[in-house]
């Protein structure tokens, strides 16, 4: 139903009480600068915006490699919130080689098993902001993808 990789990090902070909880989403976001775009890299889409919803600019970035496997980076203004750090770091490493599409299907109640569901009550916005991000870059990719493919037929 998930990604193997997003699995993983789903099942360890399933595993952890609530303060270690906290300790580890706290951990992701001070690693979400490495999910930055690295020098050289090319990407298929670029999405960089403020929205009402985020403190902050944050930009997605999307390359799908000759595979059709996803591979997802982003950047984050100084003032985007703690939740919404971890929830970067977590979706680009728990989404690296899913397909667009796969992410594209991804139900969110996955979200709720990770930050636990009194941070979710708290902070739903700045929960899901990350995931619906991400979504709508693969979902212009997708569109992309099968007008191409139209205009080829």
């Amino acid at each position: 139903m998930y990604p193997p990789k997003l699995n993983n990090i789903i099942n360890l902070f399933e595993s952890l009480p609530e303060d270690e909880r906290r300790e580890t989403l706290v951990s992701y976001a001070d690693n979400a600068k490495k999910q930055e775009p690295h020098a050289g890299e090319q990407f298929d889409l670029q999405d960089i915006r403020k929205d009402e919803e985020c403190a902050d600019t944050v930009g997605v970035y999307l390359h799908v490699d000759e595979k059709g496997k996803a591979h997802i980076r982003m950047t984050l203004g100084p003032e985007v919130q703690t939740l919404t750090r971890a929830m970067t770091a977590i979706l680009c490493k728990g989404l690296e080689g899913a397909t667009p599409q796969e992410i594209l299907d991804l139900p969110s109640d996955f979200v709720t098993r990770i930050i636990g569901a009194e941070l979710v009550r708290v902070r739903s916005q700045t929960t899901y902001y990350v995931l619906t991000r991400i979504k709508g870059i693969c979902k212009v990719y997708l569109d992309r993808q099968r007008m191409a493919q139209a205009q080829v037929a």
